[in-house]
C-alpha cells in the first residue's frame, strides 16, 4: 500500500456563511493540492468536504496519515460515527446526526484505505496545516470574485 500524508482544513466567513476547503495530499515525493468552495455552508461542512475530496482523489487503496484541525472530523470518525450508526444515526440526545450526508460519503470514501487520524492545533505553525487553511481561504476569495463578477 501506498503510504501518504493528508493535510486537510475547512474555513467559513459567517457560520453559515460562504465557505471554502484545502487539502494538501503528500505521496513519494509528489504533492497535490485541492480546494472548493460553497456559497452557505458551515465550518464543519467544509472540515468533512475536504477530508471526503481528499480521500476520493486517490486511485487505489493506501496507507494515509491524516491530519485536521478539526476535532469534530477527527472524533466523529474515530469515536461517534460507530455510535451513530447503531443508534439510527441520531446522536446520544436523540437528535439527528448533523451533516449525516457528509459522514456517510466520508464513511464510504475511508473503507479502501487505512488511515489514521491526527489532531493539530490550528493557525499554530503547522506548516501542512497553515498551507491547507490558505486554500480552503482562497476558495472563498475565487468564489466570492465570481460571485462579484456575475453581479455586474
Amino acid at each position: 500500500m501506498a503510504k501518504v500524508l493528508i493535510y486537510t482544513d475547512g474555513a467559513c466567513r459567517g457560520n453559515p456563511g460562504p465557505g471554502g476547503w484545502g487539502a494538501i495530499l503528500i505521496a513519494g515525493g509528489r504533492e497535490r493540492t485541492l480546494r472548493g468552495a460553497e456559497p452557505l455552508t458551515t465550518n464543519n461542512r467544509m472540515e468533512l468536504l475536504a477530508a471526503i475530496s481528499a480521500l476520493k482523489a486517490l486511485k487505489r487503496a493506501c496507507r494515509v496519515q491524516l491530519f485536521t484541525d478539526s476535532q469534530y472530523l477527527r472524533l466523529g470518525m474515530t469515536t461517534w460515527l460507530a455510535q451513530w450508526k447503531r443508534r439510527g444515526w441520531v446522536t446520544a440526545t436523540r437528535k439527528p446526526v448533523a451533516n449525516a450526508d457528509l459522514w456517510r460519503q466520508l464513511e464510504e470514501a475511508v473503507a479502501r484505505h487505512d488511515i489514521q487520524w491526527h489532531w493539530v492545533r490550528g493557525h499554530s505553525g503547522n506548516a501542512g496545516n497553515e498551507r491547507a487553511d490558505r486554500l480552503a481561504n482562497l476558495a472563498i476569495d475565487d468564489l466570492l470574485q465570481e460571485a462579484r463578477k456575475r453581479e455586474v
